[in-house]
């Protein structure tokens, strides 16, 4: 398993918008790592355990949201089965010093709902117990979450059939964040079809 100290000797950026989900099928599981078989083609994604404990069986449909990062040796996934997961990892790595193998620890160490009670308490013990992070980067990740934790965790509707899935993933692919799909999804009628959905989703969005 690849440390957080090599992470942070390594220039790396983030593109989110490139790889927004993945569905398909779980073919492997090696915590943290995950193999999805998306119409033949296999992709490596890495987890935090809050994921990895809630996955289907080996063989089942699966569909994570995802994040992708290009470093200069390698281009990396990591998967996530909620928004929430997702969104706080976002807000980790954006923090100087903590890369996405760090935040990924931290998101295996607390659930989002820890974390945010950490933060929102000042509870740097909590954040301390999480492997590579002492007391000083415990300070700081509080420091730095303050008032931001709250407004990242805004749960997008989740996707009631195919066709809201499709335009949720249709918005972020435009560079609509989370939140702005999700009050956009939360207007449309539920058995809207795809092309109308993007339609109706976009002239709210125009307002």
């Amino acid at each position: 398993m690849r440390q957080p100290a090599r992470e942070r000797g390594k220039a790396c950026r983030d593109n989110p918008g490139m790889i927004g989900s993945l569905t398909g099928t779980l073919a492997a599981k090696a915590p943290p790592q995950l193999l999805i078989d998306v119409n033949g083609v296999g992709y490596e994604v890495d987890v935090p355990m809050s994921s990895f404990y809630n996955l289907p069986g080996i063989g089942e449909r699966v569909t994570l949201l995802t994040h992708f990062v290009v470093r200069e040796d390698a281009q990396l996934l990591y998967g996530f089965l909620t928004h929430d997961e997702r969104a706080t990892f976002r807000l980790l790595v954006k923090i100087s010093g903590i890369g996405p193998r760090t935040a990924l620890a931290i998101l295996s160490g607390l659930s989002v709902a820890e974390l945010a009670q950490a933060v929102g308490l000042q509870e740097s013990g909590r954040l301390v117990k999480v492997p590579g992070i002492g007391k000083k980067t415990a300070e700081r990740l509080l420091l730095e979450l303050k008032g931001k934790l709250g407004d990242a965790l805004v749960q997008p509707a989740h996707p009631t059939g195919a066709a809201q899935a499709d335009i949720l993933q249709a918005l972020l692919a435009l560079g609509y964040n989370d939140r702005e799909a999700a009050a956009a999804l939360k207007a449309l009628p539920p058995d809207v079809g795809v092309s109308d959905g993007i339609k109706l989703a976009l002239k709210s969005l125009a307002k």
